[in-house]
């Protein structure tokens, strides 16, 4: 055991960066000139488009907290109190919408989500309050335990004592993204800033382009010389310079000649650049390219398919991370045998109309759903157990196998053989 012990207070501290790399995963320059930021990638259309779909997404599903019943099955727990700080409002001051949305939100930027656990004197949830991930530090004491580090600047309210806060990991809801260590998680912002950086810069690009008008560049030549360069460029750019102006005949006087020195946009393949970055970004976020407004090569017969396949490789494991992170932080030890938290994504994988009444159909047909298990699914209101609402029926053609049964199944089949004669 004191091996073990030893190894564990010798780890080195969570870290964006591999063991033994000193090259940090950071927000910063870029190879193509622009800082890349997370104000400055949300000012990205795509970027926006991708955080604000997998937000929107996590946020707006069901989440329930359930339990266990002794025949196997599960049931909501309304009266849990952690029932209604998921459900329906995890502070005063947010819904459970806007509170998911938010560390969804920082889960995309920065690769992780913190909130503060405030708990009452039975140590049980009353409060969950989001946290900045820029602000928060995760550390090992001496002992080689976790620790959170929270850095409080001179806007924020005065709800808590000192510059740096320190906070037990029982007091963190904490949910990494992917990461290095297992412990924190590193932004897909930080990754990708070269990806980002060229969107910006080609955005760049083409504004410029259009301010300066349909020739970008160029140089004015006059064979002999000029008193004031200055006030001809001004005469040029207010006559020609920006869009409003793209087009005009310009009439040049005293031998003047202009030579345009700037490349075109289709020889430096503009629009084929802006088009290849948005579905650069896409794949950052593991988002199809038409739901963020490329329909390129989407149509009727395969968006349907790429929509289930963003539920399933997509959507399916940031809720897993969010399901077990509640658990870990939100749940005793004993409630963990007997409680769990669960999303709903059912109402995601649903097909069309015609699909959904045909595997209706196939299971009502063969016993394992009842009328109110397909009106529950639906939305609709349940009918009345004594008429009938919860019956499980299956078509009478169908007999059991008796091969291999006891005799009682092989008495069934022989009645049955004598109602058919």
């Amino acid at each position: 055991m004191s091996i073990f012990s030893g190894l564990f207070r010798s780890r080195d501290k969570p870290q964006n960066r591999t063991a033994g790399s000193s090259y940090s995963f950071l927000f910063g320059g870029t190879t193509a000139g622009k800082a890349v930021t997370e104000r400055t990638a949300m000012q990205m259309t795509a970027v926006y488009s991708c955080v604000r779909i997998l937000a929107e997404a996590v946020a707006g599903l069901p989440l329930n907290l359930y339990h266990y019943l002794p025949d196997g099955g599960k049931e909501k727990s309304f009266d849990h109190p952690l029932y209604r700080l998921l459900h329906d409002e995890p502070n005063p001051e947010m819904s459970s919408f806007v509170f998911r949305e938010t560390l969804m939100t920082h889960l995309l930027l920065w690769g992780n989500a913190y909130a503060q656990i405030i708990r009452n004197g039975k140590r049980e949830v009353v409060a969950l309050y989001p946290l900045m991930p820029n602000k928060m530090t995760v550390d090992r004491d001496q002992s080689g335990q976790l620790y959170y580090s929270y850095n409080r600047s001179s806007d924020e309210a005065p709800t808590m004592k000192g510059s740096t806060v320190i906070l037990k990991p029982s007091d963190v809801l904490h949910i990494p993204g992917l990461g290095f260590d297992g412990l924190v998680g590193y932004s897909p912002i930080a990754m990708a800033k070269n990806a980002i950086g060229l969107a910006i810069a080609t955005e760049e690009y083409g504004a410029k382009f259009f301010a300066n008008g349909a020739a970008p560049g160029g140089v004015l030549e006059h064979p002999g010389t000029i008193k004031d360069p200055q006030r001809v460029r001004d005469a040029w750019q207010s006559q020609f310079g920006g869009s409003a102006n793209s087009g005009k005949v310009a009439v040049l006087e005293e031998g003047m000649k202009y030579t345009p020195i700037g490349i075109s946009p289709e020889q430096a393949q503009f629009l084929e650049t802006r088009k290849f970055q948005i579905n650069e970004i896409a794949r950052i976020f593991r988002v199809p390219p038409h739901m963020v407004g490329d329909l390129e090569k989407s149509s009727f017969s395969n968006i349907e398919q790429q929509s289930l396949e963003f539920v399933k490789y997509t959507l399916d494991p940031w809720v897993i991370r969010w399901e077990q992170s509640f658990m870990r932080r939100l749940l005793t030890e004993d409630e963990k045998k007997q409680y769990f938290v669960k999303f709903n994504l059912e109402g995601l994988l649903r097909g069309d109309y015609q699909s959904r009444m045909t595997g209706y159909a196939t299971a009502r047909q063969n016993g394992w759903m009842s009328a109110n298990d397909i009106r529950e699914l639906e939305n609709l209101d349940l009918i009345p157990a004594e008429q009938g609402g919860d019956l499980y029926l299956i078509n009478g053609n169908m007999l059991p196998l008796c091969s291999g049964l006891p005799q009682s199944c092989k008495t069934l089949w022989e009645e049955e053989e004598q109602r058919n004669e």
